[in-house]
């Protein structure tokens, strides 16, 4: 944890100002201390470098975070291909967006999009996730002044309503209210501050709504996590073959255009084999995934009063959506 964090920070409970008590510092980051609220005396850890929040959780919520804390942890390295996979999952958002603003992150994972924020020149950006994968975020950004990260419920977002921009990829359809993840996040926007967020569709995922959702409720969900990653494994030498043979040479031409799945498999076909793998077992390895109609999605918008709002299909299987607190208001 840096210095710089700590006026960004506020108590999960009553959202009062933060006391930091630092044990052991490495450098510019406090690896072990605590933080005590000045107004209701919550006391919270920080260790290995990370304020720790994530308290009082459900079951699912713990399942959930267990899932991710090992898949993140495993499939831990940053790539180049991760920047234009980011400005995809944000469009219509560019890298000029970040420079010199505040910038929240509805759950991090291995911190790669918690590095892109603090290269395209956030003042700051605070990630917050609920499980162990912030270890491997932190040591992914720990180089990084810009870069924050925070063991967190996204539900109680331990953070002051300061954000000019806040964002969430792929999270949100994974926890046990989605829509309440969201609200949580435009909360702590200041007025005229940006929302953006991605979520798997509805439209375009009926056969895994209905034919991979109801084995990964009941089997793969619930299977120790290396033995579902080594299923995860199988399963992509298909995959990569059909991907590397089939829609990379051919995705983009007529023929190709209406293979099934074509938009999402064309777009991963350039993915190596590790990539792919840990997609596979990211879809088979969560409790909870939710696949959101578009007018669900955008309610979501409506509901908490966001204006100039934009929703986007990508690749056909999932939503973007952008939206912006009114300049008067707070989120």
């Amino acid at each position: 944890m840096k210095d710089s964090l700590l006026p960004l920070l506020a108590c999960p409970y009553c959202g009062g100002d933060l006391e930091l008590h630092e044990i052991r510092r490495d450098g510019a980051d406090i690896m072990d201390g605590s933080l005590t609220c000045i107004a209701c005396s919550a006391s919270f850890g920080i260790r290995g470098g990370v304020p720790r929040f994530a308290e009082d959780i459900t079951e699912v919520q713990e399942r959930t975070a267990e899932a991710f804390g090992y898949e993140w942890n495993r499939y831990s390295t940053l790539e180049a291909r991760y920047r234009q996979q980011f400005l995809d999952w944000i469009r219509p958002l560019e890298p000029a967006a970040f420079a010199g603003r505040n910038v929240l992150e509805g759950g991090c994972g291995k911190g790669r999009h918690t590095a892109l924020s603090a290269e395209f020149g956030a003042r700051n950006v605070v990630a917050i996730d609920l499980s162990s994968a912030v270890d491997a975020a932190f040591a992914n950004t720990r180089h990084l002044p810009n870069a924050h990260i925070v063991q967190g419920d996204l539900n109680h977002p331990p953070v002051k309503p300061v954000f000019e921009l806040a964002y969430s990829i792929g999270v949100l359809h994974h926890l046990p209210d989605p829509e309440r993840g969201f609200r949580a996040l435009v909360s702590k926007l200041a007025p005229g501050g940006s929302m953006a967020a991605w979520v798997y569709g509805r439209e375009g995922n009926g056969w895994i709504v209905h034919i991979v959702t109801p084995v990964r409720e009941h089997v793969t969900a619930r299977l120790p996590h290396r033995l579902l990653d080594t299923l995860a494994g199988a399963l992509t030498v298909p995959l990569f073959a059909a991907t590397r043979l089939v829609y990379g040479p051919m995705g983009n031409t007529a023929i190709g255009r209406r293979l099934p799945y074509q938009p999402y498999l064309t777009y991963i076909a350039p993915f190596d084999f590790r990539e792919q793998r840990s997609i596979v077992f990211d879809h088979l390895v969560a409790p909870v995934a939710f696949y959101l109609r578009r007018d669900e999605f955008a309610a979501w918008f409506e509901r908490a009063g966001l204006e100039d709002v934009q929703i986007n299909a990508h690749n056909a299987n999932s939503w973007r959506g952008l939206g912006r607190v009114p300049a008067g208001t707070a989120g």
